[in-house]
């Protein structure tokens, strides 16, 4: 349960960076950037792996390029869901908006992943 939360609150620090640091992505509120992390969080749990596993192809074609589009589709697919659900939540388009907020939310989440878990390997070891 403890990861989870983590998980949750790394999803909320990328979406954050990503709405810092790319003008066509928006939100209103720490309130509404938590729950777009929770919905960002199960869209890539739940539709992510299918997305991947229906390009493989194009993704060895690509040698993994690919996957840039589909983390912008996923940040597409969650400003979607969220204006469903009336929470301030946006992103403008695709080019150059999700691509570049895929961008950020992948390497802030990857900093961020390696960061806590050389800190827990730290307390581990202790």
């Amino acid at each position: 349960m403890n990861r989870l939360i983590i998980r949750w609150l790394i999803n909320a620090a990328a979406l954050w960076a990503a709405a810092e640091l790319v003008s066509g992505i928006g939100y209103e509120g720490w309130p509404a950037l938590l729950i777009v992390a929770l919905i960002f969080g199960l869209v890539n749990a739940l539709i992510r792996p299918i997305l991947k596993l229906l390009t493989c192809p194009l993704q060895m074609l690509t040698l993994g390029l690919f996957t840039i589009v589909i983390n912008a589709l996923m940040l597409l697919l969650t400003s979607w869901l969220a204006g469903q659900l009336k929470i301030s939540f946006w992103v403008k388009s695709f080019w150059p908006d999700a691509v570049l907020g895929a961008l950020v939310v992948s390497a802030v989440s990857i900093v961020l992943s390696i960061f806590l878990k050389e800190r827990g390997e730290e307390r581990r070891r202790r």
